[in-house]
C-alpha cells in the first residue's frame, strides 16, 4: 500500500558476521540516501548489532554499527543482509522476533534468510535466496517453501530477495509499494538500473550436468542426438537408436536420465540456444532453425516457460 503523510518510514539493518559489502550497501543505498525530495515519509536508516565491536567482512573489513539491538524496537522495516558465518545470536533472533509480532516487516537479502528461519519466523511461508542456496534452506528448514528461481518474494511481512544484485530488485521493488512506481522508477534512475527487471534466477542457473552414470548405457545415443537437435528427432528415432522398443527405452531413459526423452531434448536444444545468443549474432529466426525449434516464435515461447525471459533480453544481458 502506498503510505502518504506523517512520520518518516524507519528501516533497520542489523550487522551479522561475515556480512558482505554489496549485500550490505544494497538496503544502505536504496534506504539510506537522503530522498526527502521525493517525498517526505522516505526512508531513515540505522544499522545495529547484537554485542559491541567491529565485524569483519569476506573482504577483510571492520564494521561496526552505531546502536544496539534496542532499535529494532522501533523499526518500521527490518532488513538482514547477506552473510552469517554460525547460528545468529539468540538475541537477535529474539528481536527480531519482537519486532514482527509488533508488525514490522522483514526482508532478507539472499542468504539473509537463514536468519529469518532460524528465529522459526518462516514455517509454511513462501520465500527465495541465491539459488546456490535453495536446497541447503529446503534441507535445513522443511517447513518453508522455497521459490529458488524467484528474483524476490513478497509473502506480506516477510519479503526476500535471491541473490546479490536481486537484492537492489527487492528493495526497489518495497519502494515500489511504499511510495508508488513514478518514485521507485526515480530511484531505479539515480541508481542507473532498471526499477523492474525481465525474468528470474533461472537464467543465471548453469544447465545441468548429466546425471554420474548415464553414459554407460545411453552414451552413444546422447550422443548422437546431441548432434543432431536441428532435425525433428521422434521418440521411434531414439529408441531405434538404443534398439528398444519405445515403451522400454522411454523408462529406461526416465530411470537413467530423470527426464522424459521429449524434456531432456528440449533442455539440450534450449542449452544450445543459449550459448549462441551468448557467442553469436545469428537472428532469433536462425538460432531457431539450428537447435531444432523450426521458427523463432517457437523459440520465444520455450524461452518464456522455462527462463522466464526472452531471447533478445538474454543476449543483452550475457552476449559477448
Amino acid at each position: 500500500m502506498v503510505v502518504t503523510g506523517g512520520r518518516r518510514l524507519r528501516v533497520v539493518v542489523p550487522l551479522l558476521g561475515g556480512v558482505g559489502l554489496f549485500e550490505l550497501a544494497v538496503p544502505c543505498e536504496v534506504f539510506g540516501c537522503d530522498r526527502v525530495d521525493l517525498t517526505p515519509r522516505w526512508y531513515q536508516l540505522t544499522l545495529c548489532q547484537a554485542d559491541p565491536g567491529p565485524r569483519r567482512t569476506p573482504d577483510g573489513l571492520r564494521l561496526e554499527a552505531p546502536e544496539g539491538l534496542v532499535a529494532l524496537e522501533a523499526a518500521d522495516l527490518v532488513v538482514v543482509p547477506a552473510g552469517i558465518s554460525s547460528r545468529p545470536p539468540e538475541s537477535l533472533l529474539h528481536a527480531l522476533r519482537r519486532a514482527h509480532r509488533r508488525g514490522a516487516r522483514l526482508a532478507a537479502v539472499c542468504s539473509g534468510v537463514f536468519v529469518l528461519a532460524a528465529a522459526g519466523l518462516l514455517e509454511g511461508r513462501t520465500v527465495t535466496t541465491h539459488w546456490m542456496y535453495a536446497e541447503r534452506l529446503r534441507r535445513d528448514y522443511p517447513g518453508i517453501r522455497v521459490a529458488e528461481s524467484a528474483l524476490y518474494t513478497d509473502d506480506g511481512d516477510i519479503l526476500t530477495s535471491g541473490g546479490t544484485a536481486a537484492g537492489i530488485d527487492l528493495c526497489l521493488h518495497i519502494v515500489r509499494k511504499d511510495f508508488g512506481t513514478a518514485i521507485a522508477a526515480e530511484v531505479g534512475r539515480r541508481m542507473v538500473i532498471a526499477p523492474h527487471r525481465e525474468g528470474d534466477q533461472t537464467q543465471y542457473i548453469p544447465p545441468p550436468a548429466a546425471p554420474a552414470g548415464q553414459a554407460d548405457s545411453l552414451g552413444s545415443v546422447l550422443d548422437w542426438a546431441l548432434h543432431r537437435l536441428h532435425e525433428p528427432l521422434t521418440l521411434r528415432q531414439f529408441a531405434e537408436r538404443a534398439a528398444m522398443s519405445t515403451r522400454t527405452f522411454g523408462r529406461h531413459f526416465s530411470r537413467q536420465v530423470g527426464l522424459t526423452p521429449l524434456r531432456w531434448l528440449n533442455q539440450q536444444r534450449l542449452t544450445a540456444a543459449r550459448e549462441l545468443l551468448e557467442t553469436t549474432d545469428l537472428t532469433v529466426d536462425r538460432i531457431a532453425e539450428r537447435t531444432g525449434f523450426a521458427t523463432g516464435q517457437l523459440l520465444r515461447q520455450h524461452f518464456r516457460r522455462a527462463l522466464r525471459t526472452t531471447p533478445s533480453a538474454y543476449r543483452r544481458t550475457f552476449g559477448a
